[in-house]
């Protein structure tokens, strides 16, 4: 059988926190408005999100033989997710706590555990012939798996299959050159930030089309102010809807969902890029990453 998606990447469980989430040292005790026990990373909340919006939907991960890889595994099969686990030995499962005080900043604390523990060769070319779509998420905290990436990527190609990168924040702030992954990728999902990191220029519109001549489609987040594309076509760009916001958690990580169902449903990027803007501002309704997922019905409104 052939899944739609083959999500690769980072999945943990997310303790989100509500209220006065600043902490202050000296033992000093505060109390909180609210607190959820969610499904995080990456890879996880987009592979639940391209399910919600119906897509045959696996995600390639790590996890260890503790409670909260019991836990993720657990809120994935709920959300309709086949999971598909690399081998790992003695190391616990990742997690993050995210600090959201009331005025909607936030901070994220995470444990790596498991999350660094996918390779390359995890990505086999069995797993490649039974997918029509490769996305990877989360690459700076996999540096092993960012390693051999290129390589994976030109494999998935070559049998056919389409590729999709977000590589999300890189915690050390080093931005290593993907120029290699990118030589064999086809939709590349940054968000600003990220964007002008890892192309090394101030002005998005020159990032985007250094990308765009080597042949990559940018679809790029912009927060409140919706979502820009860029491919040898042209350029999109796509507000999102206006919701009261609860916890922006996986924002981006359910715009690459609404991104990729649309893709693969075989709409043109100049639609796609609308159906990304409005799955990143719904997810924003509830806490965590999937609670408030849009699913199609959502996107044809």
């Amino acid at each position: 059988m052939v899944v739609d998606v083959l999500v690769v990447g980072d999945a943990n469980p997310d303790l989100v926190l509500h209220g006065d989430a600043r902490p202050r040292f000296g033992q000093a005790e505060q109390l909180l408005t609210g607190a959820d026990l969610v499904l995080g990373g990456s890879a996880a909340i987009t592979a639940a999100g391209c399910a919600r919006l119906g897509l045959d939907t696996t995600l390639l991960t790590a996890l260890g033989e503790d409670v909260f890889g019991a836990i993720t595994r657990q809120h994935l099969r709920d959300r309709g997710v086949t999971v598909e686990l690399a081998r790992t030995e003695n190391v616990p499962t990742g997690l993050s706590v995210i600090l959201n005080p009331d005025d909607k900043d936030r901070a994220i604390l995470t444990l790596p555990g498991t999350i660094p523990a996918l390779r390359p060769q995890d990505v086999t070319d069995e797993l490649l012939s039974t997918t029509r779509h490769l996305h990877v998420a989360a690459l700076y905290l996999q540096p092993e798996l960012a390693q051999g990436l290129a390589d994976v990527f030109a494999r998935a190609r070559q049998a056919g299959v389409t590729t999709s990168l977000d590589t999300n924040w890189d915690p050390a702030e080093h931005w290593a050159s993907i120029t290699a992954i990118l030589a064999y990728t086809d939709v590349f999902l940054p968000n600003a930030t990220e964007l002008r990191a890892v192309t090394r220029e101030d002005d998005v519109e020159v990032a985007a089309a250094k990308l765009v001549a080597a042949g990559t489609t940018v679809v790029m987040k912009n927060g409140a102010a919706g979502a820009k594309a860029w491919n040898s076509d042209g350029e999109w760009a796509a507000a999102g809807r206006t919701v009261d916001v609860v916890d922006t958690t996986g924002a981006g990580d359910s715009f690459n969902a609404g991104f990729l169902a649309a893709m693969l449903t075989g709409l043109p990027v100049s639609e796609a890029i609308g159906w990304a803007a409005v799955a990143g501002s719904l997810s924003t309704r509830a806490a965590g990453g999937t609670a408030a997922q849009a699913t199609t019905a959502d996107l044809s409104l």
